[in-house]
C-alpha cells in the first residue's frame, strides 16, 4: 500500500499540470484541477496509512 500511495500522488500531480496545458477556458481546468488534488489526498492517506503501526496485537501474544 506503501507503494500504491507514492505512485497516487504525482499521478495527481501530472494531471493538474495536464490540465493547465490542455484545457483554455476556466470552468473545466478549475474542475479537472480540483479532481486531481482530490488524487494527491487519496494517495497522501493511503501512503500514510501503510506506515502506520498495528495496535492490535497478534494472536499469539499474551498479555
Amino acid at each position: 500500500m506503501k507503494f500504491a500511495g507514492l505512485i497516487v500522488m504525482p499521478a495527481g500531480f501530472f494531471l493538474s499540470m495536464a490540465a493547465l496545458v490542455l484545457f483554455p477556458a476556466a470552468g473545466p481546468r478549475t474542475a479537472f484541477i480540483l479532481c486531481a488534488l482530490a488524487v494527491e489526498i487519496v494517495g497522501l492517506i493511503v501512503a500514510v496509512r501503510g506506515h502506520m503501526e498495528n495496535r492490535q496485537p497478534d494472536a499469539g501474544d499474551v498479555r
